[in-house]
């Protein structure tokens, strides 16, 4: 006997445990107990009682004969099979109790409930008992309605049928005032949390959390339980006059009162950021007296001689959903707590526990992380920054890693940028001599974001001589990151070819196509370096173990420039086609595609060779090659070389012309519709001011690059050769554009047939794109002098047609135009309709398109002539047919003339034709959408623009607008749902501009950002200020 109570009571301790447990995680981290309870005499006596669910068991009825057999408790059978015979014996006895005659009292209830909330604990299932638990709701006694909710909490769903009397039990409790008995309720809503729930409590609960008559424990739970009913339902937590009231819970006396409703706030505030703006103040004091207070003063939430830590962490992360203050007073006492806690992380530790340096830590790093939010205070960005470089080198990985985080945002500040260089060769250390892979990774990152015009050898060499012994996980990475460096610092040319031939020779298996594509756009169009690049490729290849892609670079440079290096004995041309068909074997057919274009260019920069490579050509191999594609080569090359006289075949041979500035190679990625694919958003970087245009390139943070996808493309170069294109001159812009873009775009097909502009207006649908040009009356614009400035609120008039087509455009006493348009690819017709308000005849009525500078280069306008008079009351229209024959930035004037009671009239307008008007959505999945914003790197591709919002920011507002700018707006491609991700085609007669947009709004801070990135550097910047006035 003594031996079963043994087992018994060490199953109470077990299950004592559980119990706590279960009402932890039932609590909203606060307790069940958060109110003492004063019972009344029985319900003392009943508490005096054990409520252990094995020691009741051993109580019941058949507690004797238990006791003569040596019972055990539910789990202490021999096998899984005698424990559940055990439990279901047990269960049949609580279910015969349930249903039998005799009423049960409360405490009996009570017990039962308990047996089987522990053997649901056990892992069984219950389908019985919920309406006894439901019973035990309306029972006065504590102890009785605490498991009541207990049970309820853990084993009813949101959808069941008993959520309507569980209800009406909870609106008693709410409503009897009893601050234990509110709690519970409280407690019940949090943890069920239906919509039923929410529909029936979501206009009491904040009238019990600013109510002045209620406990401090009530406000917590009330708050807590609001929180969790708005992460469920924001839709059912109406805002009203509590809003105001829940922020000054920030000045309670009670610290829990305050936590939980910083919790609160600070979910609201996302939403509904003018409903708690006043909050900022209120928690800036609040942390003011929590920094300055010493460790004595707030004794019950002293943690490890912090004052009250996760508090602190709370306000301070309230504070960056909001800008810096306005008021000086409060910003100069934000200030002071920040320098605070910057000063407190110099003194020396209170404990050696380690607890005590998390608390610490954490309150610091979230101050950091408020410092960078602003980037306002020069100096607390630079005593973060010299505070985290602290970090670097302290023995806890966890805070070297964050430290190395932090400090790659405090790298794009142009207030810290020069302080976080100052720990390059800590850094670098951690590259080399880190034991965690993660740790390493972030170090990558953080010398990335570091780089500039005077450390990028540095940075790049220790990342190549890193990448030796690298891990495969991040060698991709760091491939990417050296290859952006190396181009957008790049001043000579020949160090540049160094270092992506040495990528290549270090890890040629991680450098995708669009590296060496560009080392070839640049060697082509930089005479200098021609020769030099030759020289050097040929030496590489010379090794015995020669990387695919160095084969490629070597076969297209000596194909084009190897002339260059000829009168060398070593690297005459036999040699040069030996070195080069040495490697023909051991490549791929791509490769070898590629290398028997580079035999074709010997034959004529080397006639010499012709007798060697024919026979190479004629060869079995490749005529009868299994593949096509090697075997047409082959043949034609073959051909062509026999059959064409040596003139001919320096034509069709001759050198490729520089690299035109890229047009659009966006194009082939923007129209393939390829399966989802995840991506990681790319975060806008900071931009190095001495950088020049010649280098292109992007520099990111890093995590614009710590994760990449295999295929990613950053540098923007991977679509297909184009053909030769006309030789262009190479300017210092266009030397690190794409290798391999896509030519001018082609005239773009015409329209379906039942396709009609204007449809309401019946116009004559055009059979082909150029019947929208058909029956011109082309008149010559006047001369500048001859017209008057644009009238003052041109451009406003302008801004409202940027996301429409229709509308009114101009209207005064005298006038109204109205606007009716249409648009298609690089073609549109616009309506104009010109309404006489008065009653009196206009005399000599003349509208004219004008094209202000070269516009008359860019837009083609024709227009139909109008009826030079117009009647009083009368409306006449004017047909406008619009083609787009190139980029452009300016408007066409509408300037209108007219006699009015013979007095000249004129005005002169902004005509609504913006480049937007020829966007062509195009839809893409996520993958490609990162994958061609990484190509589109150059920063002179990037236009952005940080504003403050000047309407109601709302999200159905936003996509309309962002619809009507004429971008298809792609879901599930920003990880940030708030986010709008779009992209589109321009299309003009002589080419095609991809553009991708990101619009983030920060409701909290009423601002926006917004990034576009073309393949065109005024339209980028063109763009991204017509769509940011709108918003």
């Amino acid at each position: 006997m003594s031996s079963a109570l043994g087992i018994l009571s060490s199953r109470t301790a077990v299950f004592r445990w559980g119990l706590e447990l279960t009402s932890f995680l039932s609590r909203l981290g606060k307790t069940w107990l958060s109110v003492r309870p004063r019972m009344e005499s029985g319900g003392r006596q009943h508490a005096g009682r054990s409520t252990s669910f094995s020691a009741d068991f051993v109580k019941s009825g058949t507690a004797q004969r238990r006791s003569r057999t040596g019972t055990r408790a539910f789990g202490d059978g021999k096998s899984k099979e005698a424990e559940i015979k055990r439990i279901n014996k047990e269960l049949a006895n609580i279910r015969s109790k349930f249903k039998g005659d005799k009423a049960l009292d409360g405490y009996s209830k009570k017990k039962y409930v308990c047996k089987l909330l522990f053997i649901f604990l056990l892992g069984h299932d219950i389908d019985f008992g919920h309406m006894e638990a439901v019973n035990l709701l309306s029972s006065n006694k504590y102890t009785e309605k605490q498991i009541g909710y207990l049970f309820i909490s853990v084993l009813v769903n949101s959808n069941s049928e008993l959520i309507r009397l569980i209800n009406n039990a909870i609106k008693n409790d709410l409503a009897s005032r009893n601050p234990t008995f509110m709690c519970l309720a409280l407690h019940c809503i949090a943890n069920v949390g239906s919509r039923e729930m929410g529909e029936a409590f979501a206009a009491d609960i904040p009238r019990i959390l600013v109510a002045g008559d209620s406990m401090d424990s009530v406000k917590q739970s009330a708050a807590l339980c609001l929180l969790r009913l708005y992460k469920a339902s924001p839709d059912l937590v109406p805002m009203g006059e509590w809003t105001a009231r829940v922020v000054h819970l920030l000045n309670d006396q009670h610290m829990g009162v305050v936590t939980a409703a910083v919790s609160l706030i600070t979910c609201l505030c996302k939403k509904n950021p003018d409903d708690f703006k006043t909050c900022v103040s209120l928690a800036v004091s609040r942390l003011s007296r929590i920094v300055s207070s010493a460790s004595t003063d707030l004794q019950d939430y002293t943690y490890y001689f912090v004052p009250a830590p996760w508090l602190s962490v709370k306000l301070l992360r309230l504070l960056q959903c909001y800008p810096p203050p306005e008021d000086a007073a409060v910003r100069g006492r934000l200030v002071e707590c920040l320098e605070t806690v910057l000063n407190k992380a110099q003194e020396p530790p209170k404990s050696k526990k380690v607890q005590h340096s998390n608390a610490r830590n954490a309150a610091l790093l979230e101050s950091i992380s408020l410092i960078m939010h602003y980037d306002s205070e020069p100096n607390l960005l630079v005593r973060a920054c010299n505070q985290l470089g602290q970090f670097l080198q302290h023995r806890e990985t966890n805070l070297r890693y964050l430290a190395l985080e932090s400090m790659c945002t405090l790298a794009s500040s142009e207030f810290s940028h020069e302080a976080v260089k100052t720990h390059i060769d800590t850094v670098i250390n951690a590259l080399k001599t880190e034991r965690d892979v993660s740790v390493r990774q972030r170090a990558a990152d953080l010398l990335y974001a570091m780089c500039d015009r005077s450390n990028a050898k540095q940075i790049v060499s220790e990342m190549l001589r890193y990448l030796e012994t690298a891990d495969y996980a991040i060698r991709e990475e760091i491939v990417l990151k050296v290859a952006i460096l190396a181009e957008k610092y790049a001043v000579d040319y020949s160090w540049y070819v160094d270092t992506i031939l040495n990528l290549i020779r270090i890890a040629g298996d991680y450098v995708s196509e669009e590296v060496w594509y560009r080392v070839l756009q640049i060697v082509t169009n930089r005479d200098d370096v021609q020769g030099y690049a030759a020289k050097t490729v040929f030496e590489a290849l010379q090794a015995p173990a020669c990387h695919e892609n160095m084969v490629k670079v070597g076969g297209y440079i000596l194909g084009e420039f190897g002339n260059l290096i000829a009168g060398d004995p070593r690297s005459s041309p036999p040699v040069q086609f030996s070195l080069l068909h040495s490697k023909f074997h051991l490549c791929s057919v791509a490769t070898r595609a590629l290398l028997l274009s580079t035999y074709i260019k010997f034959i004529n920069l080397f006639p010499e060779t012709k007798a060697t490579i024919q026979g190479v050509l004629r060869a079995g191999a490749q005529l009868r090659n299994a593949d096509v594609e090697l075997q047409q080569r082959a043949v034609e090359y073959l051909t062509l070389s026999s059959v064409a006289s040596t003139d001919v075949l320096a034509t069709v041979l001759e050198e490729m012309p520089p690299f035109p500035e890229r047009e659009s190679s966006i194009l082939a990625k923007l129209k393939r519709k390829k399966g989802p694919g995840a991506g990681s958003a790319l975060e806008d970087g900071r931009r190095d001011p001495s950088s020049s245009d010649i280098n292109g390139g992007v520099e990111a943070t890093p995590s614009a690059v710590s994760t990449p996808s295999p295929s990613a493309d950053l540098l923007g170069l991977r679509a297909a050769p184009p053909p030769a294109a006309p030789p262009a001159p190479a300017g210092a812009g266009s030397l690190l554009v794409d290798v391999f873009s896509d030519g001018p775009a082609q005239p773009s097909l015409g329209p379906t047939p039942e396709e009609a502009f204007l449809s309401e207006l019946e116009p004559p649908a055009p059979e082909s794109p150029m019947a929208l040009l058909a029956d011109p009356a082309p008149a010559a614009d006047p001369g500048p002098e001859d017209i008057g400035p644009p009238i003052p609120e041109a451009d406003e008039l302008l801004n409202k047609f940027v996301c429409k087509n229709n509308g009114v455009l101009f209207e005064n006493q005298l006038l109204q135009i109205g606007v009716k348009s249409e648009f298609r690819q690089n073609l549109g017709r616009m309506y104009l309709f010109y309404g006489n308000k008065t009653s009196v005849q206009f005399q000599s009525f003349s509208p004219t398109v004008i094209h202000p500078g070269d516009l008359q280069t860019q837009l083609a306008v024709q227009t139909k002539r109008v009826a030079a008079q117009v009647d009083g009351g009368a409306q006449v229209q004017q047909v406008l047919n619009i083609e787009c024959l190139r980029d452009f930035l300016t408007p066409p004037l509408l300037s209108v003339r007219f006699r009015y009671g013979g007095a000249p009239q004129s005005l002169t307008l902004k005509l609504p034709v913006t480049i937007n008007k020829f966007f062509q959505p195009t839809e893409m999945a996520a993958q490609d959408f990162f994958q061609r914003w990484k190509q589109l790197s150059l920063p002179l591709q990037e236009a952005q623009k940080i504003f403050k919002a000047n309407h109601p920011m709302d999200a159905e507002v936003t996509k309309a607008k962002l619809l009507g700018f004429g971008s298809a707006l792609l879901d599930n491609v920003d990880p940030n749902p708030e986010n709008f991700v779009g992209a589109g085609i321009i299309q003009t007669k002589a080419l095609q501009v991809g553009c991708l947009l990101r619009l983030e709004p920060n409701a909290q801070a009423q601002m926006y950002r917004l990034t576009l990135r073309t393949s065109k550097e005024p339209v980028s910047r063109h763009l991204c200020e017509l769509l940011a006035q709108q918003f």
